[in-house]
């Protein structure tokens, strides 16, 4: 199985800890998967995510569904993306399968912990991957910087 790191998210936003976490993947040279739930909220982080950073650190990315899904660096969309990802991140409670976590390098899933369902359904992703056999790694940010909270 491979590494899951779940991001308990309480003072960075979503679209910042997308920013850098994606950018450190494609600077590795891989291809990142970021799952959502809802298209509307995908299109949103598409918008924010051509908006933030400087020319320098721009991230190249696109929306699923697109004619040229297979060469985009991170693809966002709501279903897996099947074509080979080092990497995957999944955000708004998007699922992800125990089997998947062996197809990816990397798999980050990002929580509000701002919100108690969230809360929740991360708790439940973690004991359904951890009970299959993945390595998981639970940050926290709640002293002001990442930390390690929690290793399985």
């Amino acid at each position: 199985m491979g590494q899951v790191n779940f991001y308990h998210l309480t003072r960075s936003s979503l679209e910042e800890v997308v920013l850098n976490l994606a950018s450190r993947a494609v600077e590795q040279g891989w291809k990142v998967e970021l799952r959502g739930t809802d298209s509307a909220r995908l299109d949103w982080l598409d918008q924010r995510l051509w908006l933030m950073g400087s020319e320098a650190s721009f991230l190249p990315h696109g929306l699923a569904g697109g004619p040229h899904d297979a060469l985009q660096p991170i693809l966002l969309g709501t279903a897996p993306a099947g074509d080979g990802r080092e990497a995957m991140m999944a955000v708004d409670g998007a699922e992800v399968a125990a089997e998947e976590t062996d197809a990816h390098k990397r798999v980050w899933i990002l929580f509000d912990g701002n919100d108690p369902q969230a809360v929740q359904h991360a708790r439940g992703q973690w004991k359904t991957l951890t009970g299959a056999g993945a390595k998981a790694i639970y940050w926290s940010e709640e002293g002001g910087r990442w930390e390690k909270k929690a290793e399985s």
